[in-house]
């Protein structure tokens, strides 16, 4: 079950860790108007609940050598749960996929995928991607820019 803010100042250290996970406390409770305390306790009332899933870092993907993402849309031969489970399984393990997302329409997932060129895709479709029996079809798109990207949520409900 997904656990609900409390109040205004749990939407604020939302927004103010979102900006930045590594603010101190002293820092964190004085952007929000609370002492330290209280802020802490709130901070790992909302760890505990769940809601602050945990803390990482936004690397560059072309710090890993990654200068090209795909977009994959991936449809399944069966929807049944051997396939899913077999496929999900195996997304797991690659550390070319960035995204996994199970989607409705015509496809059933999309990913989003890292590589440093055309070649080094090809590899990852067919090492990969090709050796799951439960894939029946694959369409890639290339990212040619990023227009907007977006990690913190400004409205927090």
């Amino acid at each position: 079950m997904q656990q609900k803010i409390a109040d205004e100042f749990d939407q604020k250290i939302l927004r103010e860790l979102q900006a930045d996970a590594r603010l101190p406390n002293n820092e964190l409770a004085e952007r929000i108007g609370l002492s330290p305390s209280p802020c802490l306790r709130r901070v790992r009332r909302l760890e505990d609940a769940g809601v602050i899933r945990g803390y990482t870092a936004l690397v560059d993907p072309a710090a890993f050598g990654w200068t090209m993402i795909a977009i994959a849309t991936i449809r399944l031969s069966q929807q049944n749960e051997d396939e899913i489970v077999m496929f999900e399984q195996a997304v797991q393990g690659w550390d070319e996929v960035l995204e996994c997302y199970l989607v409705t329409g015509s496809r059933d997932y999309m990913l989003k995928v890292a590589a440093s060129d055309l070649g080094d895709y090809e590899r990852f479709i067919k090492q990969k991607i090709a050796r799951l029996k439960c894939v029946a079809s694959l369409e890639t798109s290339f990212v040619m820019s990023t227009i907007k990207e977006r990690r913190v949520q400004d409205k927090v409900l």
